[in-house]
């Protein structure tokens, strides 16, 4: 009978390796900063589309419409988004970061850029470009849509 495999013989246990401590980071950096991860990749999808409801931003960011909603609620609480119902069928709503929440979109990029350079700053750009272009295979091959902010 041939042995079993161990934990470390695995790819995958060496991505979840990497993976929890990169994400526990980036989380502390965040949160410092009042916000959590799954609010950076909104408010981050957020400046990108402008005034937008929340079905777009939800497709846009790979969240279901109840998450979106929930993070939005979140995020007008803290006064970096705000909500607008159209004046023709107050059902239709569109959400857009206020000044605070685009002016702290910049700070938590900085903080991303900051959290990348010190996990994969030591790879020459080389070695970056091919693992970031592996892990994107990956995701290619398995369709995967949704973003991860757990």
């Amino acid at each position: 009978m041939q042995e079993p495999s161990t934990l470390e013989d695995h790819a995958g246990y060496w991505l979840r390796y990497v993976s929890n401590h990169v994400s526990h980071a980036f989380a502390r950096k965040v949160e410092a900063q009042g916000v959590t991860v799954a609010e950076w990749v909104l408010l981050r999808g957020m400046l990108h589309a402008g005034a937008a409801n929340p079905s777009q931003l939800a497709d846009a960011a790979g969240m279901t419409r109840g998450a979106v909603s929930k993070l939005v609620e979140r995020l007008s609480r803290k006064k970096l988004a705000v909500r607008s119902s159209s004046k023709g069928d107050r059902r239709y709503q569109t959400v857009e970061l206020t000044a605070a929440g685009k002016g702290l979109v910049p700070v938590l990029a900085q903080l991303a850029d900051e959290n990348d350079r010190e996990f994969f700053g030591h790879l020459k750009p080389v070695e970056r470009t091919k693992l970031v272009n592996l892990l994107q295979d990956i995701v290619r091959r398995h369709c995967w849509k949704d973003f991860p902010v757990d």
